[in-house]
């Protein structure tokens, strides 16, 4: 079995991306798990994870690492968020907001079994309500709303720390439908790039259609 480091606690065993399984015995989606001596590892679904298909599709830095504080926006069941999980470890946090109350059961679910998960329930237009969450070294969003760049900057702004990083994965259908894809990505990076560093940009094809990964800092 070879198995390779690409990013902080990011693996691939045998060309396949993995992560570290911080509640082993457990899968959370029926992903494969791998056993290696006494470690463990999840094998992470390149169709069911914005992130493993930006990591697939060339992301060169991937800013997470133990105990990373994240902030995930559109955390629906928990998919990706249990591999964030699992690399920014059990001293690490991970605060889930999710608007829909049919997700948060398997949520809440993960959050129990890992002990890193803070699972929210709100809107995240609407950052004030949960002033509390604290400053965090990623703010990580996959929300398929029109004003997904107006929700992004708001809580960059309320939560992000200074030197900090940010992940979106935009939706072009849900900003305009009416528009190419490559037309909507031109306009969300310009609208970003008024406020940010935009640092890497990703079609997420064939992974997701229609979407695009973009990885910036403030």
């Amino acid at each position: 079995m070879v198995i390779k480091e690409i990013f902080s606690q990011i693996y691939r065993i045998n060309g396949r991306l993995s992560t570290k399984n911080l509640n082993p015995g457990v899968s959370v989606y029926d992903e494969k798990l791998i056993r290696e001596g006494r470690d463990e590892y999840r094998e992470w679904d390149l169709f069911r994870s914005k992130l493993a298909g930006a990591i697939a599709k060339g992301l060169n830095e991937v800013p997470l690492k133990e105990n990373s504080f994240v902030l995930y926006l559109g955390a629906s069941t928990g998919t990706t968020v249990s591999h964030v999980s699992d690399i920014v470890g059990i001293n690490g946090l991970v605060v889930a907001v999710e608007i829909s109350s049919v997700c948060m059961p398997p949520l809440i679910h993960l959050a129990e079994q890992r002990g890193n998960i803070v699972p929210i329930i709100e809107d995240s237009n609407h950052p004030e309500r949960y002033s509390d969450v604290p400053k965090v070294d990623l703010v990580y969003q996959d929300i398929s709303q029109r004003n997904q760049v107006e929700i992004l900057l708001k809580n960059i702004k309320a939560f992000l720390k200074p030197d900090g990083y940010y992940m979106f994965c935009v939706k072009s259908q849900s900003i305009d439908v009416t528009k190419k894809p490559r037309q909507v990505y031109d306009e969300v990076i310009k609208e970003l790039s008024k406020h940010t560093t935009v640092i890497q940009t990703l079609q997420l094809d064939p992974y997701d259609k229609h979407h695009m990964f973009i990885f910036g800092k403030i």
